[in-house]
Formats: structure tokens, C-alpha cells, sequence
């Protein structure tokens, strides 16, 4: 039982790992970023919504929950670090507090040239 987060330089949505597998992302709760009276918003203020770290460690939670039933192992970008502005030393607490603590293997793939 491993309670250390793998990194690696890849595609996250090319899972390097064997067996079932889930790949983790985030977005908004609203599923509708650019549509209606977000699209004019958004052409007005195109920055993306903050990352809300107690949203992403619910999800987290949520998934644990999902994965452990599936015997999977999970690969992701840093969730919630990109476009929303979320900072990694914050969300990766609750990576290994809700996943890798648990016994959840995790793997964070960092795009990039060589990838």
C-alpha cells in the first residue's frame, strides 16, 4: 500500500498502468461554462472560476469511494492547479489525505515537452 503520489511526465488521458483505471479531472459544478449568460461573461472576464479546495476535497472523497469499489488506480493532471488558478501545495494534501492515505495508487502526469 503505497502513500506516496507517483509523478510522471505524460498524457493523463493515456494511463501508464495496468488494470482498471480512472482518470480524474475537475470542473464546474454548474456544467454550464460558455453557454447563456456565462458566454457574454466570459468574453467580457474570460478568466475561469477560483479553484474551491473544499470542492475538490469532496470530489476526492466522493472518488475514494468509487476507486476502492473498482480496485482502480487514479491518474491525473493537478486537478484544479491550471486554468483555475488553484495552487498544488494546497490540493495536494488532499490528494494523499482522500487517495493515497487510503491506499489509492496515484499517479499526476505534468504536460510538457518529452511528453
Amino acid at each position: 500500500m503505497s502513500e506516496e503520489i507517483v509523478y510522471i511526465r505524460g498524457d493523463a488521458t493515456a494511463p501508464c498502468a495496468e488494470g482498471a483505471r480512472v482518470i480524474a479531472h475537475v470542473c464546474n459544478d454548474i456544467g454550464g461554462w460558455g453557454r447563456g449568460f456565462v458566454s457574454a461573461l466570459s468574453k467580457r472576464w474570460p478568466e475561469p472560476e477560483a479553484a474551491r479546495y473544499e470542492a475538490i476535497d469532496a470530489a476526492l472523497g466522493r472518488l475514494a469511494g468509487q476507486v476502492i469499489e473498482l480496485g482502480a488506480s487514479v491518474h491525473m493532471p493537478r486537478i484544479g492547479c491550471g486554468l483555475a488558478g488553484g495552487e498544488w501545495p494546497l490540493v495536494e494534501p488532499l490528494v494523499t489525505e482522500r487517495l493515497t492515505g487510503r491506499g489509492i495508487p496515484v499517479t499526476v502526469y505534468d504536460h510538457g515537452e518529452g511528453a
